[in-house]
């Protein structure tokens, strides 16, 4: 069995060697000073011996503290590069996607497990951001992104995903006061304020040019907003592909046989110069596949 000190007792230690300050140290390692001084209080005393000499203002390593220090110096570097190196292998292997948070919930975690049976051996992360995914900057591997159909982007791969198709949705309780259209002079519209375009864009769809549809709740996301629809609370324009489950679940209904197609869908991107990788590869397949597409 090995005997070694806690590991934040000689964190605190190199970190008060390299400052020769408790108060600096304290500020690298985001703990009060406090804290350091009783991390290396405990070091002290579980090797018996004085590290530093204490001042009024100042530290200063003793004989003893130095040669401690001259010692562990190299191993502790081992160690760091050891780990750094497998959280790297770890990253590398990993495959990252960026998703919109209505999209995350709605869409792809409902079908996660379906990808762990499938890829076991896949760690799959999982990022949410409601602005496109910056490959360069960020590292992404995938990213889900609304884009114009047929797009194409220099040094990406743009795959098709899901469509965007819009329609009015409300609990089941709310429906059955809005047996047609004309009905919405009397809604309570919800909003979402990443799609501010959605209710007029379908009102226009349906030839409701006269309904203002500026009136109701605003949300700060297309979830809030399905989720004030789902409590009864207004009606929101729901994107077919993110309401399925809840209208097979009866939390919510779809009004009308209006729907609105866009001619900008839910895209698969990535990276050229990654496609290829293996990993990567299978969760893109397997995204194509959930969402009925050729792969």
């Amino acid at each position: 069995m090995l005997h070694i000190p806690s590991t934040a007792g000689l964190r605190a230690f190199d970190a008060a060697c390299r400052y020769l300050s408790f108060n600096q140290a304290a500020e690298e390692l985001g703990v009060t000073p406090g804290a350091v001084s009783r991390q290396i209080q405990a070091l002290e005393q579980y090797l018996g011996k004085t590290l530093f000499h204490r001042h009024h203002k100042r530290i200063e390593l003793t004989a003893v503290g130095r040669q401690y220090l001259a010692e562990i110096t190299l191993p502790l570097e081992k160690i760091a590069a050891a780990s750094a190196r497998l959280r790297s292998e770890t990253r590398r292997n990993a495959v990252s996607i960026c998703a919109y948070p209505t999209f995350a919930l709605r869409w792809l975690i409902p079908r996660w497990a379906d990808l762990y049976e499938h890829h076991p051996d896949i760690d799959v992360q999982l990022i949410t951001s409601l602005n496109p995914a910056d490959f360069e900057r960020d590292d992404f591997d995938l990213s889900i992104q609304v884009l114009p159909d047929g797009i194409s982007l220099t040094g990406m791969r743009i795959d098709k995903l899901l469509e965007v198709i819009t329609y009015p949705v409300c609990s089941p309780e709310m429906a059955k006061k809005f047996t047609q259209p004309d009905d919405l002079h009397d809604a309570v519209f919800v909003h979402e304020s990443p799609r501010p375009t959605d209710w007029p864009r379908w009102l226009a769809e349906a030839g409701f040019n006269d309904i203002n549809s500026s009136k109701g709740l605003h949300f700060e996301s297309a979830n809030m907003a399905l989720h004030a629809a789902e409590n009864g609370l207004g009606i929101a324009i729901g994107i077919d592909a993110l309401v399925q489950e809840s209208i097979a679940a009866g939390r919510l209904v779809k009004l009308f046989d209006v729907k609105r197609r866009s001619n900008h869908s839910f895209h698969l991107v990535s990276s050229a110069r990654k496609a290829t990788r293996p990993k990567l590869a299978a969760v893109r397949e397997w995204m194509l596949e959930a969402a009925g597409q050729p792969v």
